[in-house]
């Protein structure tokens, strides 16, 4: 079993925001495998859905605890289902990619990014995969936390769904 995690905040205010690259990710993959909606489970504080990818039952979470604490959703599910770290897959915006491009990386650590911190917290380890998506802008001026919480622009945004839609091609190879 497979876990995939992609990270943002939760409500509508947030919905179209650099800081959700992750959860943007994260419907394109529940799309294109038929994984359906997504339904609350408070017991891991997220949002769930359940499928297949490659032959490997998967499940897709989105954390409902706001972006700083989503390591909670994540030790609550790995621990649930009693699934190592490794077994994880972390989907999130990354400021030091340029946009329009995504890196893949396994055991790196958080280099700020306080969702990937808040995971690594909470399950003990950095031994875990990573899809960082970038929302870098060169020449930026903004303060971080206000740029993070933008929206995408149209031309930012049209940049960002030609990546994500390489998400879940990606994916399918990362877990076969």
């Amino acid at each position: 079993m497979k876990i995939i995690i992609g990270l943002g905040n939760i409500g509508k205010d947030y919905a179209h925001t650099r800081h959700n690259a992750g959860f943007m990710a994260l419907d394109r993959i529940a799309g294109a495998f038929g994984f359906g909606a997504f339904r609350l489970e408070n017991k891991f504080e997220a949002e769930i859905a359940e499928g297949e990818i490659g032959g490997e039952k998967t499940i897709l979470i989105k954390p409902q605890t706001f972006m700083n604490a989503s390591g909670r959703a994540a030790a609550k599910i790995l621990g649930f289902y009693k699934i190592d770290a490794k077994e994880l897959i972390v989907l999130h915006d990354d400021l030091d990619i340029p946009l329009g491009e995504y890196r893949a990386s396994f055991g790196s650590r958080s280099a700020g990014h306080k969702g990937v911190q808040s995971i690594i917290d909470s399950v003990g380890t950095q031994d875990f995969r990573r899809f960082r998506i970038g929302i870098k802008i060169p020449d930026r001026k903004v303060p971080t936390e206000s740029y993070v919480l933008a929206n995408f622009t149209k031309e930012e945004m049209e940049m960002i769904d030609k990546v994500i839609a390489a998400f879940p091609e990606a994916i399918e190879k990362e877990l076969i």
